[in-house]
């Protein structure tokens, strides 16, 4: 797809100002009755011209230093202003001589006069094009900070989903090989789970967010495979709200959550359990998805520890800070929410 700039961003507003800007001398001078002077209002346009030709000129000048590299300092830019302003006021006599000849004085009286109009005109010139260069290089340092932070972002979400998938699959793998020895033909399916389970995860690795379906459809799988290895010692119920299908989350958040509500709700109660994951959006727009297993929080299991702040920083990293997931105990159940903005 190509992404055009906006109109704005690809108008060169150099020309812009340069015309405008020089554009004003001839008509001040016909806003204030010189056009009623033979000759004069052709020695404004003469010194417009002139003037645009000399600082776009002055402008080469200072963007080949830039561009090799060379500090412009005030110094330099005194001197230019000195030596344009007299440049300019020997061509403006020249415009005189040519279009205005009878308004020509004898003598150089006019002369510091002249001197210091054209030096205050390029003076002013230099002030507002370092102004504008400025202006400029913080707006380029502003959009090369963003882009690195994106990248720092970018990055960190890669290492953790990185985290994610091995002890995904390594749990997995463990549930096959005990497995493989009792049942062959369910050992069989599982392994047909798994790899889409795996395709799945290669697949979306590859983006910040997923559709909340296409992240059931792989936690389904998952539950496939758990359900092989725990049969009637695991129960699981789905409910997703209308409209909610293609609500953006991390992929394999939920499936961390749901590995951790297998793990300490079906598999450490020798009665098993129930899981129940749940979607819906409420009053305030917020989209509420709900793990939720039979069972109380184990208050120091460090993999539930650490994939809760994975999976909090994935969510902060992908949908901003806004993005929450707590955990709760009540009634004998604990429950695993994730708020997701309006905006997911």
């Amino acid at each position: 797809m190509n992404h055009q700039r906006p109109l704005i961003a690809r108008l060169n507003w150099y020309w812009i100002f340069q015309l405008t800007g020089w554009g004003f001398l001839p008509l001040f001078a016909a806003a204030t009755g010189a056009t009623s002077m033979p000759g004069l209002i052709w020695v404004m346009w003469w010194g417009a011209g002139t003037g645009i030709v000399i600082s776009n000129w002055w402008h080469r000048l200072l963007k080949r230093r830039l561009s090799i590299g060379q500090r412009i300092s005030w110094t330099t830019l005194l001197c230019g202003v000195l030596a344009l302003g007299t440049i300019h006021t020997f061509v403006q006599y020249l415009g005189f001589l040519m279009f205005a000849a009878p308004m020509v004085t004898k003598g150089f009286g006019w002369v510091p006069g002249a001197l210091l109009a054209w030096w205050a005109t390029y003076l002013v010139w230099n002030i507002f094009y370092m102004a504008v260069l400025s202006l400029r290089r913080a707006h380029r340092a502003e959009a090369e900070s963003l882009r690195l932070e994106v990248a720092a972002k970018d990055a960190e979400l890669r290492a953790l989903q990185a985290q994610v998938n091995p002890h995904f699959f390594f749990n997995s793998m463990n549930s096959v090989r005990a497995l493989i020895y009792e049942d062959q033909n369910a050992a069989a399916q599982m392994i047909d789970q798994l790899a889409s389970v795996m395709r799945y995860a290669l697949q979306s690795g590859h983006h910040d967010t997923v559709p909340l379906s296409a992240e059931i459809e792989a936690v389904q799988a998952y539950l496939a495979i758990e359900k092989i290895r725990f049969e009637e010692r695991m129960q699981v119920s789905v409910d997703i709200g209308v409209g909610l299908e293609q609500v953006r989350i991390p992929p394999m958040s939920l499936q961390t959550l749901v590995e951790n509500a297998v793990k300490y709700g079906v598999e450490a109660s020798p009665a098993g359990s129930e899981i129940r994951i749940r979607a819906q959006r409420r009053d305030d727009g917020a989209v509420h998805i709900e793990i939720a297993n039979l069972g109380a929080i184990v208050p120091f299991a460090n993999s539930t520890r650490v994939g809760l702040v994975n999976t909090r920083k994935r969510l902060a990293l992908a949908l901003g800070a806004n993005a929450q997931l707590d955990l709760s105990e009540n009634s004998g159940w604990v429950r695993a929410t994730l708020t997701l903005p309006e905006a997911a």
